[in-house]
């Protein structure tokens, strides 16, 4: 889910691509970003075919933000010409069933296999298989977990996704503006113990500064009813609460509905992370103070174009930041009038290396 990418170039070309420092964004509840090195020679598929048939795994259709990604996905594998089977998980938290879609797919003949696990390990059997068959491996959104990786054997030609450290500062920031006599927020995070969302905590926490007090974390599962629950029940242990941030825009929208039923909309802000549409048009409302556009038409976009670069030969960027875009009242007519593609400029290394 993303960051601004902006200054990145793709380095160089070539027949293989050496995975030095494979800089996981997502990865780093616990005070960094996170990164890993590897000295493997990662093979980017048959370098004489110029067209990959390409695989891609993600996440559950049920949540908007995946269905933009497979919309990414297939408008790139259309305007190319190039043959792409996306299969989804049945819900986000359906870790088994995702791995057997994998594994189905890697009995069959697909050179490039795109990959956005649930979690960092649930996909790990398959893609030892795959890297077993020299099969080329994108890694989008969500980052495959390095240790667990390194230890099957597999091998990632590139992880394209969000910086989700950067996306929760930039959420704390703007909450700081909002709030500059300071107060009480709370946060409401996803899955407890997920990579992504205890990156965007981290980085919110680092972004608000010190007027700002975070008086209580919950969990609520990625979900609209649960968040809208969860903030009830905060609001009430804290009723002088001046703002909540929050690990998606689904449960945002729920939060927003929470402080909207208490009788306190506009007095609680609210600032979520994704920029799906329901929320941009919740911005542009004022019901959303804010939410942290991040742009998964370009991830699923940029996953089946590194595809195309690995079958023509070219050498991968280890690590590829997707842009994010702070959305406030102000641009979210400029924000929606472009959605789901990002309304400010962002560098794409993987375009060159197709052209």
């Amino acid at each position: 889910m993303h960051v601004n990418s902006r200054g990145r170039r793709a380095a160089a070309v070539g027949a293989v691509v050496t995975a030095g420092a494979l800089v996981l964004g997502a990865c780093g509840s616990g005070g960094s970003t996170g990164s890993a090195t590897t000295a493997d020679t990662i093979p980017v598929g048959d370098t004489a075919a110029v067209q990959p048939n390409i695989a891609a795994v993600i996440k559950g259709l049920d949540n908007p933000f995946f269905q933009t990604m497979k919309q990414g996905m297939d408008d790139q594998a259309k305007a190319a010409g190039v043959p792409v089977t996306v299969q989804a998980a049945n819900s986000i938290t359906d870790t088994t069933g995702q791995a057997d879609k994998l594994n189905g797919l890697a009995g069959q003949d697909f050179s490039c296999y795109v990959v956005n696990p649930i979690s960092g390990t649930n996909l790990i059997q398959g893609l030892a298989r795959l890297s077993a068959m020299n099969k080329t491996i994108v890694n989008i959104d969500s980052p495959v977990d390095v240790a667990a990786a390194r230890s099957a054997n597999v091998k990632l030609a590139t992880y394209i996704g969000t910086d989700n450290v950067e996306a929760g500062r930039m959420a704390g920031q703007r909450m700081a503006e909002l709030l500059p006599g300071g107060g009480d927020v709370a946060v409401v995070g996803g899955i407890a113990g997920d990579v992504t969302s205890g990156a965007r905590v981290e980085g919110f926490q680092q972004g608000v500064g010190a007027k700002l007090k975070v008086v209580q974390t919950v969990a609520a599962n990625w979900e609209r009813q649960t968040a809208l629950t969860a903030a009830t029940d905060v609001m009430r242990a804290n009723p002088n609460l001046s703002g909540f941030f929050v690990a998606n825009d689904d449960m945002g929208l729920g939060v927003a509905r929470a402080v909207a039923n208490a009788g306190k909309a506009g007095q609680v802000k609210v600032i979520s992370v994704d920029g799906i549409k329901d929320a941009l048009e919740a911005v542009k409302a004022g019901t959303l103070d804010g939410t942290v556009a991040q742009y998964p038409y370009a991830i699923g976009l940029m996953g089946i174009e590194a595809c195309q670069a690995a079958a023509a030969g070219r050498s991968l960027p280890a690590n590829v930041k997707a842009p994010v875009e702070m959305v406030t009242k102000e641009n979210a007519d400029q924000a929606l009038a472009t959605t789901p593609k990002p309304f400010g400029t962002y560098d794409d290394p993987f375009k060159t290396l197709i052209q």
